[in-house]
């Protein structure tokens, strides 16, 4: 029982180890040649290049940065028109 656990183990590690193994870069540092595997794209591409795990607005739009005018205008209004006073006694009230 121990044996046939064990070489499922080795099998497991030998089959996922493989499928992360990458290709070393040249002792010169510089790449000399294109991998044979490498594929050209069209350069019509369009669409922004994003970070793994950011948010990315709806539709590609971009996205307007506020000013701190902008927001400070935004309290003031809030404060005026009574929504700080109803967010207070709803939802942050303890």
């Amino acid at each position: 029982m121990k044996t046939l656990m064990i070489i499922a183990a080795l099998a497991g590690v030998v089959t996922t180890t493989s499928a992360f193994a990458q290709t070393p870069a040249p002792a010169g540092g510089a790449q000399t040649s294109p991998p044979a595997a490498a594929t050209q794209v069209a350069a019509n591409n369009t669409a922004p290049t994003v970070a793994p795990g950011t948010w990315v607005p709806p539709y590609g739009q971009p996205v307007h940065e506020k000013t701190r005018a902008e927001v400070y205008h935004e309290l003031v209004q809030a404060e005026q028109d009574g929504q700080l006073a109803y967010l207070n006694s709803t939802l942050y009230a303890h």
